[in-house]
């Protein structure tokens, strides 16, 4: 490691969202009720452009926090104001959170977004942006999809579609298109301005049945349009198939990750593009690491590859939630450090991690 920074959590966290000023926000989902919802300040090496050598403060401040009666599965930062939405079991609401102001240290619930049948819908994903106006994106099913104004409650699309396919994944790719991941691993497009047009969900090529999957989308070339972006779909049995946005039904290469099979039926499988490294991408959720891979010279060969990199901190930590060993539940890269992560664990450790570049891009 060129740096790692480990925090205590007071319980197992499953999100972490970077907010404003490179905060960093985490919450609880235990089921018991009073799952805590934390601002975080990183330590100091990390809100610096560059390497700064010794630092005597190494640890997490917790700036403000509040509580959740429910699990919180998901939260997101509403990009440009202090705002953030979570959603959980029991069913597929929303909650929007008002973060505190500097004279305060609590995050608020401030209101709620019910969904139409939502009880006893699976929890809603959540995906936001600010582009016109604070919008989320959510949905637990591909019939459900819908768009809301945050601060109005205003909805402002609904899906076309009576496909219920359960969703593992949902993320803007501008203000007007949309990019859906149905647990089986189809991908479906929509555009904000064609409500009324049906959504077509194309199925992953040669996908393993039976597993569940879930998808990364990348940043295209800096200037391009949303076409280009990349995307990753990561399957319960260890399977990556890469594709773009320019036609989902075909993959431009395919790889086997060397990962057990998931101890918790793919509830915390995660992959996602680092920001600042080309073609480079982490996934987790299988065990107690996290798998860096280089993916530039993969082929559609489905071969088994090797990680560049192997973060193994919270496998040697307590016992997790479950009473075995810890599970990484969540990763994220760091938006601006190109080889920096954030990874939490069901032991309650959080951990901050950059390893030391050896060769290649990456």
């Amino acid at each position: 490691y060129e740096d790692l920074h480990t925090f205590e959590l007071q319980a197992p966290t499953r999100v972490i969202e970077w907010a404003q000023g490179n905060r960093v926000c985490v919450a609880g989902y235990g089921q018991s009720g009073g799952n805590e919802i934390l601002q975080l300040l990183p330590p100091p090496t990390l809100q610096v452009k560059e390497t700064q050598g010794l630092c005597p403060e190494r640890d997490f401040k917790v700036e403000c926090g509040g509580f959740s009666n429910r699990p919180v599965y998901s939260l997101k930062h509403v990009p440009g104001t202090s705002l953030l939405v979570t959603s959980g079991p029991p069913d597929s609401s929303l909650q929007i959170w008002q973060v505190s102001a500097e004279d305060s240290d609590v995050i608020k619930s401030i209101s709620a977004i019910p969904t139409e049948n939502g009880t006893g819908q699976p929890w809603a994903k959540i995906a936001t942006i600010s582009a016109r106006a604070p919008w989320v994106l959510h949905g637990s099913r591909l019939s459900s999809v819908q768009i809301t104004e945050v601060e109005s409650r205003k909805n402002v699309y609904m899906a076309a579609s009576r496909n219920n396919e359960e969703l593992s994944g949902l993320a803007f790719l501008d203000c007007n298109a949309l990019l859906l991941c149905c647990a089986r691993g189809q991908l479906c497009l929509a555009d904000v301005r064609q409500p009324q047009s049906p959504l077509e969900a194309a199925s992953v090529p040669s996908a393993p049945c039976g597993e569940r999957w879930c998808m990364g989308v990348g940043r295209g070339p800096q200037g391009s349009d949303s076409s280009s972006q990349p995307v990753a779909l990561l399957s319960s049995g260890g399977h990556l198939t890469l594709t773009d946005l320019r036609k989902t039904s075909e993959s431009l290469a395919s790889a086997k990750c060397g990962v057990p099979s998931p101890s918790s039926g793919a509830e915390f499988l995660c992959v996602s593009w680092a920001p600042a490294l080309e073609g480079c991408l982490a996934v987790s959720g299988f065990d107690g690491t996290v798998h860096v891979y280089d993916t530039q010279g993969w082929d559609s060969s489905g071969r088994e590859v090797e990680p560049i990199f192997v973060h193994k901190g919270h496998a040697f930590g307590g016992p997790g939630s479950s009473g075995g060993r810890p599970l990484v539940t969540v990763h994220t890269w760091h938006p601006q450090k190109s080889r920096t992560l954030l990874s939490a664990a069901s032991d309650g450790s959080l951990h901050v991690w950059d390893w030391v570049q050896s060769c290649g891009n990456c």
